[in-house]
């Protein structure tokens, strides 16, 4: 019996590309804003797999943000004053949740523990929530693992932060390897396959326990 669900934010819950494009329009950074904001986004994978290969130090998502900025900028030839990359990682801590996300977990709430396991640290959680008005049972971070998602200490401290076994725990997600992460650890696993919204290419996670579009979808499959 599923006990509680931890939820992937960003992506899963919140757009975080609208925002960040929106960022650099008013940035007046020369260059398409969708693209910069791919590109940005693209560029945390690679950071945050060398904090966990020890090949860098510990850094929370504002310091690794900052540090993939501008080798972005700097890539390609584009300068922005600090304050200006400040303001576009702090956009970061203003993403808006998907239309479906404030009632849906609501709903979850009423049946199950709801919480967030994200790879942003404890402020930025915080920051999100109480921007979204979204109400978790409790936030769990990475940063309390000091790694980052996929590694299987980032599961297994919120298994043990909620007093539970990896089976009492689902992880609902938007994306493979953070789902492929959870299930190696024991959870079980829900594909959100949604992070760029709708309209986006087709996705989907074969190896993934359940599949929703909608988390209203979800409440009611637990609560039949």
């Amino acid at each position: 019996m599923v006990r509680a669900l931890v939820f992937d934010v960003f992506g899963t819950l919140v757009d975080w590309r609208s925002t960040i494009a929106q960022a650099f329009r008013k940035s007046g950074l020369a260059g398409d804003p969708e693209q910069l904001a791919d590109a940005w986004r693209e560029r945390l994978w690679p950071i945050t797999a060398e904090v966990n290969q020890g090949k860098r130090p510990w850094g929370n998502f504002d310091e690794l943000h900052l540090a993939t900025l501008e080798g972005l900028l700097a890539e390609r030839q584009l300068e922005l004053p600090l304050e200006v990359r400040r303001q576009l990682v702090a956009a970061w801590h203003k993403l808006d949740p998907w239309p479906d996300v404030r009632d849906g977990l609501e709903a979850l709430r009423r049946k199950r523990i709801v919480a967030a396991l994200s790879n942003g640290h404890v402020a930025l959680l915080i920051d999100l929530a109480r921007h979204g008005d979204l109400r978790f049972d409790c936030l769990i971070s990475a940063e309390m693992a000091q790694a980052y998602k996929p590694a299987p200490e980032v599961y297994m401290t919120a298994v043990r932060l909620l007093g539970m076994q990896p089976a009492e725990v689902m992880l609902v997600a938007a994306h493979p390897f953070d789902l492929k992460g959870a299930r190696g650890a024991g959870l079980w696993t829900i594909d959100r396959p949604l992070e760029y919204g709708p309209g986006s290419p087709a996705r989907e996670d074969p190896d993934a326990d359940e599949s929703i579009g909608q988390l209203h979808e979800l409440a009611a499959r637990l609560i039949e």
